[in-house]
């Protein structure tokens, strides 16, 4: 028995659904309540492979702009499920690590979204180990997404091999502050001194 994955929507097609499915996401009563929690989670943004790889991030600066860009890639990726026979594999399209952590802060709006998401008439796919950060200009994501809104902004979509050299920057520096594995460990032992 052979094993087949269906084929991606046309990218023309997943483009018109994604902006008429970030309208109604945006027109939702509980938008402006999703966008104040997800917003308000910069509490709790202590990624240090995420949003570390903009230059000179700056969370107030950039969350707002980040929010726009992690709708737009959900609303991709809820055209993608709708448009292409409702294959969870396949909608995990490659997203930039940037914008990848920002949708993980909507995410994590779990009651609001899935209320707004009910109304809209979608589902949101995000799944942690089915993701891809392998974005690249010209690939499908940039594709449809150029198709949706115009070019995306080169500071949060970042090629990945991009993101990859400035993640070998940063390990160099989280490493000589002590902190390991991308943060994953460190060397404090939080002794009184």
């Amino acid at each position: 028995m052979t094993n087949t994955t269906p084929a991606l929507p046309a990218p023309e097609q997943v483009a018109q659904r994604a902006q008429e499915i970030i309208v109604a996401i945006e027109a939702d009563p509980e938008f402006g309540a999703f966008t104040a929690a997800a917003l308000k989670y910069d509490e709790a943004w202590t990624c240090f492979t995420g949003f570390p790889v903009i230059s000179n991030w700056d969370l107030a600066t950039d969350k707002r702009p980040l929010l726009t860009e992690g709708l737009r890639a959900l609303s991709l990726k809820a055209a993608v499920y709708e448009l292409g026979g409702q294959d969870e594999d396949m909608t995990e399209i490659s997203v930039a690590v940037p914008v990848d952590e920002m949708m993980h802060a909507m995410i994590a709006q779990p009651q609001l979204l899935a209320r707004i998401a009910e109304r809209v008439g979608i589902s949101v796919i995000h799944q942690t180990d089915k993701e891809h950060h392998d974005y690249a200009g010209g690939d499908y994501t940039h594709t449809a997404y150029v198709l949706a809104w115009g070019e995306p902004l080169a500071r949060y979509w970042l090629d990945h091999s991009e993101a990859n050299r400035r993640l070998e920057i940063l390990d160099g520096k989280y490493e000589a502050a002590g902190f390991l594995r991308s943060g994953k460990a460190h060397t404090f032992d939080f002794a009184a001194a």
